[in-house]
């Protein structure tokens, strides 16, 4: 694997990651937490050091521990593959599911700040607004 080929290859895992977080999130309220994520594949005898973690969720480094993976994805209740990102991984159906769901709540977020730091806008420049974000989320 070249130097750009694993710089890739631990940005796609980095963004798989975010993306079951930002999943469990929308499942619970709450952000597994580093240490629920090392306690949960510790008991599985896998090592996760809060350096490892950090690297992969952020993209710095790739990573090629299958056991590691597997653990994650029984974690996050998704099949291995997806996190390995094998030929013809499908994305989770649970994860698909949440998507537009994540996507609104990022939305009415952007919203109501737009909302509280614009002010006295008028309520057509508000719509326009709305309409121009609900927009760019359709198209991401």
């Amino acid at each position: 694997m070249t130097e750009d080929e694993s710089k890739e290859a631990a940005q796609d895992l980095a963004r798989r990651l975010r993306l079951l977080l930002d999943v469990a999130i929308a499942e619970t309220g709450a952000e597994p937490t580093y240490s629920q994520i090392a306690a949960f594949v510790g008991e599985r005898g896998v090592s996760l050091s809060r350096s490892r973690w950090t690297y992969m969720v952020n993209g710095h480094r790739y990573v090629q521990d299958r056991r590691l993976f597997e653990s994650l994805a029984e974690f996050f209740d998704v099949d291995a593959d997806f996190l390995v990102g094998g030929e013809g991984a499908a994305m989770p159906a649970k994860v698909a599911a949440q998507l537009d769901l994540v996507r609104a709540m990022r939305a009415a977020k952007v919203k109501s700040y737009a909302a509280r730091t614009l002010g006295d806008v008028s309520p057509e420049a508000l719509r326009a607004i709305t309409r121009f974000l609900d927009e760019q989320l359709s198209h991401s």
